[in-house]
């Protein structure tokens, strides 16, 4: 394993998988031009040993490798809900085995030989993608932390708003009054923090299109 200095978790990191070791350098060398930060592995294995999800950035990883294929660990990263951008870095013979495995999640694949301003070009397009991917994760999850804190009848409130239905018709439908009504709506606003009825729709869509286990990457 080569290893540069890693940042603070909330920056990124370049990780390379490479049994090269000739390779391995040139690219920390090329992530380190740049200003970024990377660390090497040799194996496959050796990478899944030492990977931590909540570390933001992307993977340049090898297709053809001894024990467990490129192809392999991303399959592995698949099934432990990885979200880190993958870039298989491919021999000419590799590529219909890229192609398939950009149909199964990868971010992108280069051809060998490569020009070095295109692998740093799709290196930031997937650190970009990686942090989108991140703030997405942690905005829903600040959404369903507020959701959380609802009572009861304010969740009642909250789906009944967002299905649309004016107060009259809560009112009814909860057998309240409308003043009773208007008050949990005002505290399912302030608790949500949201600023109008739209914004509120739009978080209760985001938590309805994730599962109630996404906490957060990995």
């Amino acid at each position: 394993m080569t290893c540069e200095p890693m940042k603070a978790k909330n920056s990124p990191v370049v990780f390379i998988v490479d049994d090269d070791h000739a390779v391995r350098n040139s690219l920390l060398l090329l992530a380190k031009s740049v200003g970024l930060a990377a660390t090497a592995f040799g194996s496959a294995q050796q990478f899944l040993d030492h990977y931590d999800a909540l570390q933001p950035g992307c993977l340049l990883l090898d297709v053809r490798m001894p024990g467990m294929s490129g192809i392999e660990l991303q399959q592995q990263l698949n099934m432990r809900g990885a979200m880190i951008p993958v870039i298989f870095i491919t021999g000419h013979g590799d590529v219909p085995m890229a192609v398939e495995a950009m149909q199964h999640g990868a971010f992108d694949f280069l051809q060998k030989p490569f020009r070095d301003q295109d692998l740093l070009e799709r290196i930031r397009r997937a650190l970009e993608k990686d942090s989108a991917n991140r703030s997405q994760i942690a905005e829903r999850s600040r959404i369903r932390e507020r959701r959380d804190s609802l009572t009861p009848r304010e969740r009642e409130v909250l789906m009944l708003v967002a299905s649309g239905k004016p107060n009259k018709i809560m009112a009814g439908d909860l057998g309240l009054s409308q003043r009773t009504v208007e008050i949990h709506r005002a505290r399912v606003m302030e608790k949500m923090e949201a600023s109008s009825l739209a914004q509120l729709v739009r978080m209760v869509m985001e938590l309805e299109e994730t599962p109630e286990t996404e906490n957060g990457p990995g």
